[in-house]
């Protein structure tokens, strides 16, 4: 035995073995020395940023990350009372083929053109959607939705988070913001009124849950980031809200609903996916809440949105036109038209004036000036900051009521009517013009307007104002607002001269 055992000892294996168990010795007491050198973890709500300092999370988000789980159960909790599941019924009219009395028999005994003309049905189509909870006066609950949803509605029906049903009707609507108010009456005071953030502070991001109720699934919950802000003009009929991005699932049915943050307040009104199938592919768009807060006051009010107007037609400038007004690399909107006696023309405004500010506020380009002058109080005066021949200025505006787009429509009182842009290579070529033509050239005359009146076109040549030579659009701009009274234009069309005279 004991040679068996003095052997085993000078074996090959067992100095391995015994190297082995050294080395594994070593190991656990320098991993033991280590992990007695980090930082306890803390118990209660501070053990999970402990937990996230130690995956390697910056110190300064430890708190949110940790926080996440629980974050969401409270916001749910707080937010899915006061979003609501509304349904509609939508009259749709449309054109059937007509057979007469007595089909078969008149298809085939009627005379030529007779019978089978279309005719109109009207039939029933039901919808549903979300909204939220925003308002309460007395008995009256008011909750906010998209118009795609409830604007046209003939029958609507909110269904509260507790199953309770309500038969409401529509207080307002607005297709540019794509959003409308509906009001239900009860007597329960204990139902709750969402709390509206600031859409402002949002940044790209920041952690959103979208409430709603897709494909009918009432109080359905998913979350998500910031995905951009910003987003403009790609809704249904939208032309003046701001969207926010978000990768929150969207689906038909949540239309109408909260996209909110992590303190469950409001950010957003859920209204419209980008997707080839028509499900959600984390593309989401909800208008932001700040653009909604006034039109939720108006649509209580007045039933609409009461929206400011200028009595300008603004665009942003064709290229070679922005580089001979010295706007190269400028952000703003160009004023093209100006309705005669409209805010605009009373606070000295005129065509070529270029808005960069409202009230301090940047103008980038013309969504933002439409918007902004959307957003202007009714009767009270407001800053524009404009470049007008190359030289910054700034002018008082007492922005109006804007009335029906079919009043504002009456052209004959917007000058100069018609648009002018220089002629370069691209215009030479279109209109076929020979290599000595230059200035400008007629680009389009606005139907109704004084000009199309007396009988400017489009492609005349404009060669002079009132005597004075124009040769480019500084030229053209400083003629048409130095005065007043008779414009007298002297024009070459197709070689010919041609002098027309229009009154302002």
């Amino acid at each position: 035995m004991l040679r068996r055992l003095q052997a085993l000892f000078k074996s090959k294996n067992f100095f391995t073995a015994n190297v082995a168990l050294a080395g594994a010795i070593v190991g656990f007491a320098v991993a033991f020395t280590l992990l007695a050198a980090l930082p306890r973890p803390q118990t209660g709500a501070l053990a999970p940023a402990s937990r996230g300092e130690a995956l390697g999370v910056p110190v300064s988000v430890q708190g949110e990350v940790g926080m996440i789980p629980a974050s969401f159960r409270s916001v749910a909790a707080a937010v899915l009372p006061t979003v609501v599941e509304i349904k509609v019924v939508d009259i749709v009219k449309e054109q059937v083929p007509s057979f007469g009395q007595g089909f078969p028999w008149n298809f085939f005994f009627q005379g030529p053109g007779q019978g089978n003309a279309p005719q109109t049905q009207e039939f029933k189509q039901e919808g549903l959607g979300s909204g939220v909870i925003v308002h309460r006066a007395g008995d009256t609950v008011y909750v906010l939705t998209n118009n795609h949803v409830a604007g046209d509605a003939s029958q609507i029906e909110v269904v509260l988070y507790d199953k309770r049903q309500f038969k409401a009707k529509l207080v307002g609507k607005d297709p540019r913001l794509d959003l409308a108010l509906v009001s239900f009456v009860t007597g329960d005071r204990n139902i709750p009124v969402a709390t509206l953030g600031d859409s402002s502070q949002m940044q790209v991001g920041d952690w959103v849950l979208a409430v709603g109720n897709p494909y009918g699934y009432m109080s359905t919950v998913t979350a998500g980031i910031v995905s951009a802000l910003g987003r403009e003009g790609e809704g249904p009929g939208n032309t003046v809200a701001r969207y926010i991005q978000t990768d929150a699932a969207i689906n038909k049915g949540n239309s109408g609903g909260a996209l909110v943050n992590l303190e469950g307040q409001v950010v957003g009104i859920n209204s419209w996916i980008a997707s080839p199938q028509g499900g959600s592919v984390g593309l989401g768009f909800a208008i932001a809440i700040n653009d909604a807060k006034r039109a939720i006051t108006d649509f209580i009010n007045h039933g609409s949105v009461q929206y400011g107007w200028l009595g300008a037609s603004v665009q942003d400038p064709y290229p070679t036109l922005a580089a001979q007004m010295g706007l190269d690399g400028k952000q703003g909107s160009m004023i093209y038209h100006i309705f005669l006696d409209s805010p605009a023309d009373k606070g000295g405004l005129k065509p070529g004036d270029y808005v960069t500010a409202i009230n301090g506020v940047r103008v980038t380009d013309t969504e933002e000036l439409l918007r902004l002058v959307g957003d202007l109080p009714i009767g009270r005066d407001a800053t524009f900051s404009v470049i007008r021949y190359g030289e910054p200025k700034k002018l008082t505006v007492r922005v109006a009521l804007r009335e029906s787009d079919q009043k504002l429509s009456a052209n004959h009182n917007l000058w100069p009517g018609f648009e002018v842009v220089p002629i370069d290579a691209t215009v030479r070529s279109q209109l076929n013009l020979d290599s000595a033509t230059k200035g400008l050239v007629v680009s389009d005359v606005i139907g109704q307007t004084q000009a199309a009146i007396a009988g400017i076109q489009q492609g005349d040549i404009v060669r002079a104002i009132n005597g004075t030579p124009v040769n480019n659009a500084l030229d053209f701009y400083r003629a048409i607002g130095a005065s007043q009274g008779t414009f007298n234009f002297k024009l070459d069309r197709q070689g010919t001269t041609v002098n027309i005279g229009i009154g302002r």
